[in-house]
């Protein structure tokens, strides 16, 4: 199973929590789609004879494409890779940009799953982070979505400064009411270089909490449950039939590409990543040249990477995979290092299967580091 990656680097304003690659100049966009479109014709020969179940436009903000620069993009991945013709094809947008007219003709596209950044219903909340939408807004774009696509997801954040459990727990039922079948919800995290982490030096916006944020994956845990959400990776909640096949196949190392500037690649044995700049990642493809570092990953890299994400997934970590792939010393290692969370009933086995445990859940990524290998020795 392989996937594509798209990543569009443009948004209409910054978030104020937000470290991922973009832009707010819109300038070069058309020549960026160009770009996006050769690195796709570039690239064709790393999946020759593998079907494409996978389609994923991230960012930024993909929904700030026309619907034709989004068909061209899809042309040229139907005219270079076998997309199989059942692929999950996901695009995300903000509500400010879902108007009944953008939704309508979307659906005439091979889009089928609309990603929703809606991060919170109420107003001070997404006035603290600076989103391009109201509450108003959220609402009613999905109200029109859920009408053309079945296989919606929308992002809620939680452990915002000045957020209580109560509005936490309206925000979930909010959501749940709208029918949608997806949930990834994420803690507000401070972030180097951003304007929230200069906000909280300034004490002109509260610290945030890991106590709170705690709380509120509690909170998001038990309603999700109560409402029969799987929550089949740490940040990602679905209903029966609707997990996201894209999440699923990263969190379960499968292969993908990533195109565009700072998009990330993995094959399993190797991780590359494109230059996190517009104007440099554009010159370069125009040259020909794909402005991409390449690490090979080490075997203990590569165990180290499946501890990590086995650890997130209800799938969690395979001791026969570990042997079989790895090498009996690692299945011994990893058994050695969890005897602490096993006891402490962080981590159970289920077969020869490591799983983390409801209460060890909040705790996973660091729980997953400890059991790390740094050397073989």
């Amino acid at each position: 199973m392989s996937g594509i990656y798209i990543h569009i680097p443009f948004c209409k304003q910054a978030c104020h929590y937000c470290d991922f690659h973009f832009s707010t100049n819109l300038k070069y966009k058309a020549q960026i789609i160009d770009a996006l479109c050769d690195e796709l014709r570039f690239r064709e020969s790393e999946y020759k004879n593998t079907s494409v179940q996978t389609i994923y436009f991230g960012g930024g903000t993909p929904s700030v494409l026309d619907i034709h620069e989004v068909e061209k993009i899809l042309e040229v991945v139907d005219d270079h890779y076998q997309v199989n013709e059942r692929a999950e094809i996901t695009l995300e947008a903000n509500p400010d940009d879902l108007t009944l007219e953008k939704i309508m003709e979307l659906s005439k596209t091979r889009i089928n799953r609309l990603s929703i950044g809606v991060q919170s219903f109420f107003e001070e909340d997404l006035k603290l982070m600076n989103r391009a939408h109201s509450a108003e807004e959220a609402q009613a774009c999905i109200e029109e979505a859920v009408k053309y696509f079945p296989n919606i997801s929308i992002d809620m954040i939680y452990g915002i400064p000045g957020m209580s459990n109560d509005r936490w727990r309206e925000n979930l039922y909010k959501a749940i009411s709208l029918k949608i079948p997806h949930i990834s919800s994420y803690a507000l995290t401070v972030e180097e270089n951003t304007a929230l982490k200069s906000f909280i030096e300034k004490g002109i916006v509260p610290q945030v909490e890991d106590e709170v944020a705690q709380e509120h994956f509690n909170i998001l845990l038990d309603v999700m449950q109560l409402h029969s959400f799987e929550n089949y990776e740490f940040s990602n909640f679905g209903k029966q039939g609707f997990f996201s096949e894209n999440n699923t196949a990263y969190w379960t190392g499968k292969s993908y590409i990533g195109i565009g500037p700072s998009a990330h690649s993995f094959d399993g044995k190797r991780r590359g990543w494109n230059i996190s700049n517009n104007v440099k990642y554009m010159k370069a493809i125009q040259a020909g040249k794909l402005p991409m570092e390449i690490e090979e990953l080490t075997l203990v890299d590569q165990y180290n990477e499946y501890i990590m994400t086995g650890l997130r997934t209800i799938y969690g970590v395979s001791l026969e995979k570990i042997e079989r792939d790895y090498g009996v010393n690692f299945k011994d290692y990893l058994l050695k290092q969890a005897q602490e969370y096993l006891k402490d009933h962080l981590l159970y086995l289920d077969g020869d299967t490591l799983l983390v445990t409801r209460k060890g859940k909040f705790l996973s990524d660091g729980i997953a580091s400890e059991l790390f290998m740094l050397n073989l020795s």
